[in-house]
């Protein structure tokens, strides 16, 4: 019962969510190299800032504030080197403040879904050159680039949010940690 219960739920959060969905192309740049997660992250993304993808961030990471939009504990267990957190339940945008509104702002949280919400949040604050990072930080250890801790040190750990969302991440160097 419990189990048809959740996938009622995930039925109609998909339903809901593809309702007004933008797919446009011209807001995804990039994919996941694992088909199947490639098609989850699309089903939870509604497009309506830029993505891009890992290897794209890799190119413009210089110059780019990176910002993690997951919560300070999974912040704190990883994040990719010189990002920021702002959370995702209760962001402060003040951190912001001194940026120009041009500056490039790139955003990723697990697998882009809240990362975008906060993405579309500086939008409307003005931020014009803002973009999520498709499929996140799952995506980027799942192509092998590194993640550190909150000391700053490389580390093979990555917060999933849960075992259930762990199961995207498919690198066997990283360990899953919830």
């Amino acid at each position: 019962m419990q189990k048809l219960l959740f996938l009622f739920t995930k039925t109609l959060l998909l339903a809901f969510s593809l309702c007004g969905q933008n797919n446009s192309t011209a807001n995804r740049q990039g994919h996941c190299q694992n088909p199947a997660f490639d098609r989850e992250v699309a089903q939870w993304l509604r497009f309506s800032v830029p993505a891009i993808d890992v290897d794209s961030l890799r190119n413009v990471m210089p110059g780019t504030f990176i910002l993690d939009a997951r919560e300070p504990k999974e912040y704190a267990v990883s994040h990719i080197e010189g990002a920021v957190n702002c959370g995702f339940d209760h962001v402060d945008f003040q951190m912001l403040d001194t940026l120009a509104k041009d500056q490039p702002i790139l955003v990723y949280c697990s697998i882009g879904f809240r990362s975008e919400k906060i993405a579309r949040k500086l939008r409307k604050k003005g931020f014009k050159n803002v973009s999520n990072l498709y499929g996140s930080i799952f995506e980027w250890v799942n192509r092998g680039y590194p993640v550190v801790d909150s000391a700053g040190q490389p580390t093979p750990k990555i917060h999933t949010y849960n075992k259930s969302w762990g199961q995207w991440v498919d690198n066997p160097d990283f360990e899953r940690v919830y």
